[in-house]
């Protein structure tokens, strides 16, 4: 009841951001009634469950979304350097790195943090093993012991 109570606070919040509506009565009560269908849908299908609505690492998760931003920050000036470089330095690889993650969930959300970091792109996901295409040589190295991977393994740690 708790994940289905958080989703439903969750894209309230999302509906009101994204449709401006605030002194509406009549839109935001098709809002509400809405977002209410859609969780009650979504309790009947059984995906509002731990990892589909992973309540249990939402502080941990926001804590890690500002370092995650940071990174991608850095390495678009990074890829941006690489590709206005006269020489164009590129030297495409794909290699294989091992998560410190213990579930599903905490692999997926390393998988997708290294694909929103440019230069790099999450290809396979098979157990603990990402197999991964990088931009370049320094992009590919050092992912065993990345702090990215680190970071991820310590938000899971926390359930």
């Amino acid at each position: 009841m708790t994940r289905a109570v958080s989703l439903g606070l969750a894209m309230a919040a999302l509906w009101l951001l994204l449709s401006g509506y605030f002194d509406k009565p009549l839109l935001l009560a098709m809002g509400a009634v809405s977002v209410v269908l859609v969780v009650l849908l979504s309790r009947h299908m059984d995906v509002v469950d731990h990892e589909g609505h992973p309540v249990h690492l939402s502080l941990k998760v926001l804590a890690y979304w500002p370092w995650l931003l940071k990174e991608i920050v850095v390495s678009s000036i990074d890829v941006a350097k690489v590709i206005l470089a006269p020489s164009l330095p590129i030297a495409p690889a794909v290699f294989t790195v091992r998560g410190r993650q213990r579930t599903e969930l905490g692999r997926v959300i390393f998988a997708n943090s290294i694909t929103l970091t440019p230069g790099t792109v999450t290809i396979a996901l098979d157990g603990e093993e990402l197999t991964v295409y990088a931009l370049t040589a320094q992009a590919a190295s050092g992912w065993e012991d990345s702090e990215m991977n680190r970071r991820v393994a310590a938000i899971e740690a926390a359930t």
